[in-house]
């Protein structure tokens, strides 16, 4: 066999592997056309009835509709305004094989739950109510998680408030993505809310599911927070010169290192998310310390690209243990880098997958998360594996120095947007904190590249004391205590803070509200803000139709816009969401959305 072939047949058994792998972290779905003029509104459908029984105890009965079911394990009671929280008592419910998620509990006809609250509790609280059900006959459809809000006042029970994805059906991609709420209470002591199905059985494929995350993944190459890996990407395709064998290594180096960083972000929200932990796409950023060590790399690559330190295509001459002739832990690393920087980001058709990955089991949702990764590097995996595309690549010269140059300045900036991020999150006294680290980050880069060549062991022992001191101000910014307050908004914003309660008191007044979902740190909700909310025409559409306009900051860890997010079904920002006098749920609009569009949805117009 020839070597032509041989490479031919090793592409396609990679092919091949590819799609076995994605057979088996996935779940199969069955696909049908929905007629949803049959199914009941979720409130008749499951409609709730809520008593005190005794200072300490709580009743909740449901009258569930013939051939609907809810999950016993999708129940969920919280107290709200920091209030103990109540324990929550599960009766047994019937036995469901279900066939995608296994055996599970659910309840038929009239389901009551008894809820145990602390006196306290029982005088004046409120009380967040999540459940989930399913119409089982055709058409086979699960509803979206059904957030009630009870307030007990005085020994009495009223429903404050209620919401849903639209009372209407959920696809697979979305169905049961809020239900998923930290701590979600005891249920018999052992039973907890990741237990019970997350995502409808039917109304999508496993195919359009993986297709949206693919779509989501390769978007993301165009989103402007992963402009500086793609900046070393260009330059690093165009030095692979013309051997198609080199440029399909690189292509699979740095494939590998997308595939890899994804998975185990993917495992380490699912496991927080395990834990009770509220989290959501882009979490790290919400913590100071990591936006400064991003600093850190962005500071770093930057002077590598600038010719300060020689790390850039090689790690180094001292790490030719890591990095290959070729300069494979080099792509490798790349592509890990990229997966971190494009966190705070979210493209087109992200949403919908990334709904059903923090909703479905751990197997299929590691399986979105990798499927979001093969987009992301599919471009330069094309390239790699496609010779006529590779050969259109700019030959090496002297060229290159040029451009590698010119390329470190968006690095620079990226770090200066970071310092800002951390300033925002953390104040000036982390804003000085990390100045100090990257001046002695670049200081210790400086002095590493200089003593390289010395003959003895001194380089090593310098370096290594140069990045300890440059870790202390990463400590010292661990260790400073929160602020506050939250940023504040600035100046020439017409918005005003969102809260629940602020929220509520304009629905009640009948008023249209436009929610801006937003943080600091993602660079998506910057330039929209930039490129719509910041300018005279939106601002005349809140106007024309006398509209409130509420900005959640999710810069830092808020339990408030996280409930939020989820109860639109959404796993980061941006998320914008307008409401209009009478509508319950909200309308949800795109991530990119535009003043077409934000103008329609305020003046009520379908979109």
């Amino acid at each position: 066999m020839s070597a032509a072939a041989i490479a031919r047949a090793m592409r396609v058994r990679w092919l091949v592997a590819v799609v076995l792998l994605a057979g088996t972290v996935v779940p199969s779905l069955r696909a049908q056309d929905i007629d949803q003029s049959s199914l009941l509104p979720v409130e008749q459908a499951f409609a709730l009835d809520a008593r005190l029984q005794s200072s300490s105890l709580l009743r909740l009965h449901w009258r569930v509709a013939d051939d609907y079911y809810l999950y016993r394990e999708r129940i969920q009671v919280r107290a709200l305004d920091d209030a103990p929280q109540p324990r929550l008592r599960l009766p047994p419910g019937v036995a469901k094989d279900d066939p995608d998620f296994g055996p599970v509990e659910v309840y038929r006809g009239d389901a009551s739950v008894e809820v145990a609250l602390v006196d306290a509790v029982a005088q004046a609280t409120r009380l967040r109510v999540v459940v989930q059900g399913c119409h089982e006959a055709e058409p086979l459809v699960c509803y979206p998680p059904h957030v009630t809000v009870l307030r007990i006042d005085g020994g009495v029970v009223q429903v404050e408030g209620a919401a849903d994805a639209d009372a209407t059906v959920a696809t697979a991609a979305t169905a049961a993505t809020a239900a998923d709420v930290a701590d979600a209470g005891v249920a018999d002591a052992t039973q907890t809310a990741s237990a019970g199905p997350a995502v409808a059985t039917s109304g999508s494929t496993v195919a359009v599911l993986l297709l949206s995350a693919v779509l989501g993944g390769l978007l993301l190459n165009l989103m402007p927070c992963v402009l500086p890996v793609l900046s070393l990407k260009v330059l690093s395709l165009a030095g692979s010169g013309g051997s198609p064998r080199h440029a399909r290594q690189r292509a699979l180096a740095y494939t590998g290192g997308v595939l890899l960083a994804f998975a185990a972000l993917g495992t380490i929200v699912l496991a927080l998310r395990g834990a009770g932990l509220a989290v959501g796409w882009g979490f790290q950023l919400q913590q100071p310390v990591v936006v400064a060590f991003l600093a850190y790399v962005m500071l770093a690559l930057g002077l590598s690209l600038s010719g300060v330190v020689l790390f850039a295509t090689r790690l180094g001459g001292a790490g030719h243990a890591l990095a290959s002739r070729d300069g494979l832990a080099g792509d490798f690393f790349t592509g890990v880098l990229a997966v971190v920087v494009a966190s705070p980001c979210t493209a087109p058709f992200m949403g919908v997958a990334l709904a059903a990955a923090f909703a479905l089991p751990a197997p299929a949702a590691l399986g979105v998360f990798l499927a979001l990764g093969l987009g992301l590097a599919l471009p330069f995996l094309v390239v790699g594996f496609v010779p006529a595309l590779a050969s259109r690549l700019p030959r090496p010269g002297a060229w290159m120095e040029t451009l590698k140059q010119a390329l470190a300045f968006p690095l620079y900036a990226t770090a200066a947007w970071l310092a800002w991020v951390l300033a925002r999150q953390h104040g000036s006294d982390a804003l000085a904190w990390l100045l100090g680290g990257l001046l002695l980050l670049a200081l210790a880069l400086w002095a590493s590249e200089r003593l390289r060549h010395a003959g003895n062991g001194l380089p090593r022992l310098v370096a290594l004391a140069l990045a300890l001191v440059a870790a202390w101000p990463l400590w010292r910014i661990h260790q400073l205590p929160e602020p506050g307050a939250p940023p504040q908004q600035h100046a020439s914003d017409a918005s005003r803070p969102y809260s629940p309660e602020a929220l509520q008191l304009a629905r009640a007044q009948g008023r249209t509200v436009f929610v801006n979902m937003t943080a600091d740190w993602c660079v998506t909700c910057k330039a929209n803000e930039r490129r719509v909310f910041d300018r005279a025409p939106f601002q005349a559409a809140l106007e024309r139709n006398d509209a409130l306009y509420l900005k959640g900051d999710w810069t830092r860890m808020d339990p408030a816009i996280t409930g939020f997010l989820r109860e639109h079904g959404a796993v980061g920002v941006p998320l914008y969401v307008v409401f209009r006098p009478g509508d319950r749920a909200g309308q949800v609009l795109s991530t990119v959305p535009t003043q077409a569009q934000v103008e329609a949805a305020l003046q009520g117009d379908a979109s």
